[in-house]
């Protein structure tokens, strides 16, 4: 999907509930296969989009999330509490840190690459002309907090 948005602010709070996507079903012996069109997507506006793999960031313990940004979404600075690892799975992101927002001071991140978000570090990234997928994984509770605000 190629919604154009622009002008985001990210959520202070964002909201998961599903411990695994889509209700996917552990088999006998403990696996979990979730395939790509399985993924249920929380679609919203401006965007990014987001989907919850397994766990639950907003409560204690192992999470991982994917967020998808159409092309031109890119979040305004932020942070979060504890630590995030992400992996690009699709297309090209772009990252910057620090309090002001500048897209054209971002660096690009090709699919397979990787970035650690350091607790309490302030970042903004997003999608430039093609559609992005990232994998999020860290330990929760993780909230998104916009630079100005305190921690929830």
């Amino acid at each position: 999907m190629n919604r154009q948005r622009s002008g985001w602010l990210f959520a202070a709070v964002i909201l998961f509930t599903a411990p695994l996507v889509g209700g996917a079903a552990e088999d006998e012996d403990g696996f979990v296969r979730i395939k790509p069109e399985e993924i249920v997507w929380d679609e919203r506006e401006p965007g990014p989009d987001f989907a919850v793999i397994a766990g639950d960031p907003q409560k204690e313990g192992f999470y991982v999330i994917r967020a998808r940004f159409a092309p031109g979404v890119m979040s305004r600075p932020h942070y979060h509490p504890t630590d995030r690892h992400v992996t690009v799975i699709s297309g090209t992101w772009y990252t910057g840190s620090g309090d002001e927002f500048d897209p054209n001071a971002t660096v690009p991140l090709s699919p397979g690459s990787y970035m650690l978000h350091p607790a309490n570090a302030v970042h903004f990234d997003g999608a430039k002309d093609e559609e992005v997928i990232v994998e999020i994984k860290g330990i929760g509770p993780a909230p998104s907090i916009p630079v100005g605000q305190s921690s929830p």
